[in-house]
């Protein structure tokens, strides 16, 4: 009976061994294939075969060797380091498997995992020279870091950034050197090309605390608050540790906060108040220019409010600084320069306005402004002859005479060269002013400012007009005459 149940045990392990001896066979077959495609660079069709042999002899660590080779192939370096550290799990002397392990780790930028398979290559072969090349890349991967890391403590953004690319041509599959140059893309106002980097990771690993992160970074930067904070709250949901995400859930809640404060005393017409709050709201953020835009512009109308108008024109132009585009700020600066009679920078204000969009409202305003320009350039006849615009005809001649005299050139006859030709240039503004305000119609078109459209030059001879003048009101006359002084 022993005998039989002997025989029976022995028949079922040779049985098993015929068997594995055929699945190696097959194995042995799929890994052929395999290597004929791998040859011939259809890498996907390699990959079949060699995963159809593990899956026929799963402890074969050179089928897992070819595996990972072709996964590094492919560029996906995640599953070849997997395959390749499985293969020296098998064969712990396996030297190819650590060549493809420290290939692999130079792609993810994994430091330490590079420097313990060159150890290992080293210690099963001290004359090996197969990772030179990784050793090499190895010492410029370090450089970089502290150059990168030297660069973002100081909050040299766009220097992190150059350092980060060349990083990344050495170390492609880098999650966190990607990671860190769309945090500082983000922080340089380049939220467009950031959020592409932090979707891209994200699609590859949903879990990334630091991509999403990064997201929520750009939806602050892009005054959306609510969504960077439920961005910020979720990376620390996945690492409760993850610092920069505490730190701008903080920075973005208390900005909402103060922002909000700030709308609400204005409204309430509260406005020194609103003033405050706007301008502490300005010191938590520099890097944040969508949201410091807004808030400048907010104190720039509080401060329109108080009468501070040269410093709202000095937080329109902070704000027009950051974005030219900014309407609100280019008419706020127009009317404000209107206001301390700065015509000139209205006018342009508004022209440039009008260019952002072509309204009546704001046609109106530059057709406003232009003529508060011209109108500025007119000469004040009144200020000239030193009298009130309500002045009656007789002080308005009365004025003249005094004047006249007082400007006229013969007085003025031993004088200097340019003292001459500056109380000439006076006399005739009086003469102009005399010739306007005189005549009753002339009068009126300037006293209404219809003359600045179309305004009439006086044509006289000044010394013509003040010889006709004293003629006809009892005074001296002739080209010359004598003064008493």
């Amino acid at each position: 009976m022993l005998r039989m149940i002997s025989i029976v045990v022995l028949g079922l392990s040779l049985i098993s061994q015929i068997k594995q001896c055929k699945k190696i066979s097959i194995a042995e077959e799929k890994k052929k294939l395999g290597n004929e495609q791998y040859k011939a660079k259809n890498y996907q069709s390699a990959l079949k075969f060699y995963s159809d042999a593990i899956s026929l002899c799963p402890d074969s660590s050179t089928y897992y060797g070819n595996r990972a080779a072709t996964y590094m192939m492919m560029s996906n370096y995640t599953n070849a380091l997997n395959d390749a550290r499985t293969a020296v799990r098998l064969d712990p002397n396996f030297e190819k498997a650590y060549v493809r392990i420290a290939k692999c780790c130079v792609a993810k930028g994994d430091i330490i995992g590079i420097e313990q398979a060159i150890k290992k290559i080293e210690e099963l072969d001290p004359q090996s020279n197969a990772v030179e090349g990784e050793k090499q890349t190895l010492q410029q991967l370090r450089q970089l870091e502290q150059t990168i890391q030297n660069n973002y403590d100081s909050k040299y953004y766009r220097n992190v950034v150059y350092y980060l690319d060349a990083a990344i041509k050495l170390a492609p599959a880098c999650y966190r050197y990607r990671l860190l140059k769309a945090e500082c893309l983000a922080f340089l106002g380049r939220c467009d090309e950031a959020v592409d980097i932090a979707i891209s990771v994200i699609k590859l690993d949903s879990t990334s605390a630091d991509a999403i992160y990064v997201r929520g970074l750009c939806f602050y930067y892009t005054d959306n608050l609510d969504k960077g904070i439920k961005h910020f709250e979720l990376a620390l949901q996945l690492d409760p540790d993850h610092k920069k995400a505490k730190e701008m859930r903080t920075k973005s809640k208390t900005l909402k906060d103060m922002k909000e404060k700030g709308n609400v005393l204005f409204k309430s017409g509260r406005y020194r108040e609103a003033q405050t709050i706007y301008t502490d709201a300005l010191k938590i953020d520099e890097l944040n220019k969508e949201i410091n835009s807004k808030l400048l512009y907010n104190r720039a109308l509080v401060n329109s409010k108080i009468g501070n108008t040269r410093d709202a024109i000095v937080d329109c132009t902070n704000v027009l600084d950051i974005n030219a585009q900014y309407l609100k700020a280019l008419l706020l600066r127009a009317r404000c320069h209107n206001d301390i009679e700065k015509y000139e920078e209205s006018v342009s204000d508004y022209e440039a306005a009008l260019q952002l969009q072509k309204t009546p409202e704001i046609k109106k305003l530059l057709r406003d402004a232009k003529f508060a320009l011209k109108k500025s350039k007119r000469k004040d006849y009144y200020k000239i002859l030193g009298i009130p615009r309500n002045a009656s005809d007789d002080e308005i001649k009365k004025a003249y005479r005094k004047k006249a005299l007082v400007h006229h050139p013969d007085r003025h006859a031993n004088s200097s060269l340019d003292e001459r030709k500056e109380q000439e240039l006076k006399f005739k503004e009086v003469g102009e002013a005399y010739a306007i305000l005189s005549d009753p119609r002339k009068k009126v078109r300037y006293d209404n400012d219809q003359d600045i459209e179309d305004q009439e030059q006086p044509d006289f001879d000044p010394n013509q007009m003040f010889r006709h003048f004293f003629q006809f009101s009892g005074g001296p006359s002739g080209a010359s005459f004598g003064f008493e002084f």
